[in-house]
């Protein structure tokens, strides 16, 4: 039972990890793919929304992403120079 009480703190003290989905532009590296996610937000000033993208350097372990695929990713500890996220599922 103790255990078990300090394996939840330990997560609520770690926080939830944020997850994004995006699809792979990139996969001609070795266990790292790139990712471009797009988000929808609204303009402060103008009220108008607006399609913000970033591209993420994404660990692939297996290699077993494709160019368009849709995936999943969850943040990690720092892996490299770059990347600071892993794949959770591929999609589709």
């Amino acid at each position: 039972m103790a255990e078990a009480v300090k394996l939840v703190h330990s997560m609520e003290r770690r926080g939830k990890r944020k997850e994004m989905t995006g699809v792979v532009l990139n996969n001609k590296m070795d266990k790292t793919v790139k990712v471009l996610v797009e988000r929808l937000a609204r303009h402060k000033k103008h009220k108008k929304y607006m399609r913000y993208r970033a591209q993420y350097m994404v660990h692939d372990p297996q290699n077993r992403c494709q160019i368009g695929d849709k995936i999943r990713i969850i943040e990690s500890r720092p892996l490299s120079k770059l990347k600071r996220w892993r794949v959770l599922e591929i999609l589709n």
